[in-house]
């Protein structure tokens, strides 16, 4: 490691010179999601996105035949999951299926920590989704699971940062616990712009710089909706960091949503199930 630099500042510098390969945002997944944010979706077109790709049609069908989904009787094409889940619920599946791949590393230390991240996102789209539900946010429900999936996607790219470094320089001393802090203080910086690389809309990048702020826009419902989800992830051990003694009921997020106990009940519970999609 280079004398006197930390290893946040080594990960700054390798970025700042910009010789790194970044995260390419699935092309199936923006189209599944520019279809799904339509006043009116097309039953034909998502079905033809998703049937496009072989690799991908198969794992949406594998999704769909889940125990999270308790389906009675085995889907065998992509109508026949649209027509059972509607096109809102497999399009979220194949958001997922196109999305998992971004969470791989050839090494193996990497690979745990990103497939704990990964877990996170799944846990926090589904998350959100629920509340968006419940909370009666119909404005939000095509947005709700996209934003909830990629809320972290600044830790993806600070942990493929230190990927590639590992590539240049196996000799690298890089613990667990150096890579984590460095992804909880550069995430949401490094997520945000990302994200305006990847030229999406600014409510998403919104929610990528903003979950963890203590001063953000309280009027923002979605982002309530993300930062909720997080919280309630943080506290299950739904990721890479486990805090049970957090109250949901006492959140202003929670406040501000409307939520009772029984309602954060409800959604510890549905994200405890969340598991069986992110395996």
């Amino acid at each position: 490691m280079q004398q006197n630099l930390s290893f946040l500042d080594i990960v700054k510098q390798y970025i700042e010179a910009g010789d790194i390969v970044l995260p390419v945002l699935s092309s199936a997944a923006m189209r599944v999601q520019q279809e799904l944010v339509k006043k009116e979706p097309d039953m034909r077109v998502l079905e033809s996105l998703i049937c496009k790709d072989q690799s991908l049609s198969s794992q949406v069908l594998q999704m769909a035949n889940s125990a999270f989904y308790h389906g009675l009787v085995e889907v065998m094409t992509i109508r026949t999951a649209i027509v059972r889940l509607g096109m809102q619920e497999v399009g979220h599946i194949a958001l997922l299926a196109a999305t998992k791949n971004q969470f791989r590393s050839k090494n193996k230390e990497f690979n745990i920590i990103m497939h704990k991240l990964w877990q996170h996102s799944v846990g926090c789209a589904l998350g959100v989704q629920w509340l968006s539900k419940r909370c009666k946010q119909d404005e939000f429900k095509s947005h709700a699971f996209f934003s909830g999936l990629f809320h972290d996607v600044g830790k993806l790219f600070v942990l493929m940062v230190a990927d590639q470094m590992k590539e240049k320089n196996n000799d690298l001393p890089i613990t667990d616990a150096l890579l984590i802090e460095a992804m909880n203080i550069l995430h949401t910086e490094q997520g945000y712009s990302l994200m305006k690389q990847w030229n999406l809309p600014e409510e998403y990048c919104v929610i990528a710089k903003d979950h963890h702020n203590i001063d953000f826009d309280r009027k923002n419902l979605l982002l309530l909706l993300v930062r909720l989800s997080d919280m309630a992830c943080l506290k299950l051990g739904i990721g890479l960091a486990k805090e049970p003694s957090l109250i949901l009921s006492a959140s202003e997020e929670a406040h501000q949503l409307n939520l009772s106990e029984i309602d954060l009940a409800e959604l510890e519970i549905v994200l405890e199930d969340t598991a069986i999609l992110a395996s």
